[in-house]
């Protein structure tokens, strides 16, 4: 199938300039965070893409970076899902907490364990595995069918709810997945066989625009 599958991390939001856990808080974008944005939107006009579905989570800075892309596509007001399941991943009591501030009251390896491992949550909150848990149903059920009606598709969220896709599209190990960083206003475009398995990937984080 040539449709694309676009998935973007928000740009930098303010809790992510200071190093605080962030999880479903909800900071807003810093003015770096907009620039991405900007340029993310700008990459994927380069590219000659326009899209008829949009997907986002519950939180302001997703839908900040979509409505920013969006402009620059010249598609504002494009049909837009948002939903939960497509929050970052939460951090429980860790929320709101500089990660220094962290490693100093639960030790190094612990939070390295939190941050790190696929299946171990920190307090309150949700391991890598927990948030796979919830967005693949919400990818497999809604995203996938319209994906496989020949629709452009376009999904702005968060590091850890796309690396969960990423993990489902690519067939990754828990090991692999933790090692793969998505970076803030990257997007990354898939096209699709029709079994769901990936034919092309294009990440256009060499390809940043001012």
């Amino acid at each position: 199938m040539d449709n694309v599958l676009v998935l973007v991390r928000h740009g930098q939001s303010e809790w992510n300039k200071l190093n605080l856990f962030t999880g479903w808080k909800d900071p807003g974008l810093t003015d770096k965070g907009v620039e991405e944005a900007i340029s993310a939107g700008k990459r994927l006009k380069a590219e000659g893409l326009q899209f008829d579905l949009a997907y986002t989570s519950n939180l302001g800075r997703a839908q900040r970076t979509l409505e920013l892309m969006l402009k620059e596509l010249d598609q504002t007001g494009l049909d837009t899902t948002k939903n939960e399941a497509l929050n970052e991943r939460d951090y429980g009591d860790l929320a709101g907490l500089n990660k220094d501030d962290a490693r100093e009251k639960w030790g190094e390896a612990q939070v390295h364990i939190w941050r790190r491992s696929y299946d171990v949550p920190p307090p309150g909150g949700e391991s890598l595995k927990d948030t796979k848990d919830r967005v693949i149903p919400y990818y497999t059920d809604v995203i996938w069918p319209t994906y496989k009606s020949g629709k452009n598709i376009i999904v702005s969220a968060h590091g850890n709810s796309l690396r969960a896709m990423v993990m489902q599209l690519e067939g990754l190990t828990p090991e692999e997945i933790m090692q793969r960083e998505i970076s803030t206003g990257q997007p990354i475009i898939y096209r699709l066989n029709e079994d769901g398995t990936v034919q092309s990937v294009k990440d256009l984080a060499a390809k940043n625009m001012a």
